[in-house]
């Protein structure tokens, strides 16, 4: 796989879950910090989105907001000072009162006082979680910022809210996220047969979407120097990209430094001072790291014994497999398989 494809799947667990709420009048409703990925995606009308410790951002028809830090926010009809924020309705009361079905505007549950709204003109969104497991997570995961702003135009001024300028913005439309958040609404809107199946798919497919065009703005020229950390570069450097690419496409290789060089076409000096710089640590130190996140993955997600696993990640015996693992996790892979499996349990 590639690095972003890696990225999302050392640490997505479960399946995507969403909901598609509308409604219309005065409305402010607050999502709790969540120990996962939230999202929004605005399929018609304009409301405000305010993070916890971050500036407020405006929302359109078409923008998708992705949170991957669960980071509590409030969504709301318009800007909302401190007062407001506070009486704020949770979602979970908000969202089974709005209900989920369009075109009916259903505003009762959302106003702040109790009390029925009807006018004002109506907002609609699909709002959903992705479930993560954050104990190994990629650096190109925890890179991005606290919200991602993915307007659907560029036309509305880099420096106002929500533009190219905002909190983690894309600088512009993405055709394949605008042509996932198409497929997105007609799906949760139409319910047809086969929506069980689709509908996880199009989320799955609506955050690889969201990843890389916040990696593709970033990395773009003119994007702002250090606002996006350091692997947008990377991913958009060529002889760091193609180091990265093979590590990823096959980790169980026998990879050697001289191998991964001429995979890039550089020597491997000029391999190792580009990838070190940008990734942050040396090409084969990240292979290591990269094959035991992989191996931690294939004990969580999947029943291999461990001697599958090891040649899975390019250890040829179990012993040798378990000795890095514990190097690095501070625990045998039986062991980690076990508390995973308990933990389980517990939940």
């Amino acid at each position: 796989m590639d690095v972003v494809s890696d990225a999302i799947s050392a640490v997505r667990i479960g399946r995507p879950s969403s909901q598609r709420v509308r409604v219309a009048g005065s409305w402010c409703t607050r999502l709790a910090p969540y120990d996962g990925a939230g999202f929004h995606v605005v399929l018609e009308g304009h409301c405000w989105l305010l993070p916890d410790g971050g500036e407020p951002v405006e929302l359109g028809p078409g923008d998708a907001v992705l949170l991957p830090h669960g980071t509590g926010h409030v969504i709301a009809d318009g800007p909302a000072d401190a007062a407001r924020l506070a009486r704020a309705v949770s979602f979970e009361r908000w969202s089974a009162g709005t209900g989920s079905r369009p075109p009916v505007v259903e505003g009762s549950a959302a106003s702040e006082d109790g009390a029925a709204v009807e006018d004002g003109a109506a907002v609609e969104m699909l709002c959903g979680k992705y479930r993560l497991d954050r104990s190994h997570v990629h650096p190109l995961f925890a890179e991005l910022p606290p919200l991602v702003h993915l307007p659907n135009r560029d036309d509305r001024g880099a420096d106002g809210p929500g533009g190219s300028g905002g909190p983690g913005g894309s600088g512009g439309a993405d055709p394949g996220l605008r042509s996932a958040i198409a497929l997105l609404g007609h799906e949760v809107g139409e319910r047809l047969p086969g929506s069980g199946v689709a509908l996880p798919s199009l989320l799955d497919l609506l955050l690889v979407y969201m990843i890389r065009s916040w990696t593709a703005a970033n990395a773009a020229p003119g994007s702002r120097p250090g606002t996006a950390g350091t692997w947008p570069a990377a991913l958009g450097d060529p002889v760091t990209a193609a180091a990265l690419r093979a590590l990823h496409t096959d980790p169980a290789a026998p990879w050697t430094i001289d191998l991964l060089a001429a995979e890039a076409g550089v020597s491997r000096p000029t391999l190792a001072r580009r990838f070190t710089a940008l990734v942050g640590r040396p090409p084969m130190a990240y292979l290591t790291w990269w094959r035991l996140t992989r191996a931690a993955a294939l004990l969580r997600d999947t029943p291999d014994p461990l001697a599958a696993v090891a040649r899975r990640v390019g250890y040829s015996t179990p012993y040798a497999f378990s000795h890095a693992f514990r190097r690095e996790f501070g625990t045998t892979p039986g062991q980690y398989r076990t508390g995973l499996a308990a933990a389980g349990d517990a939940d």
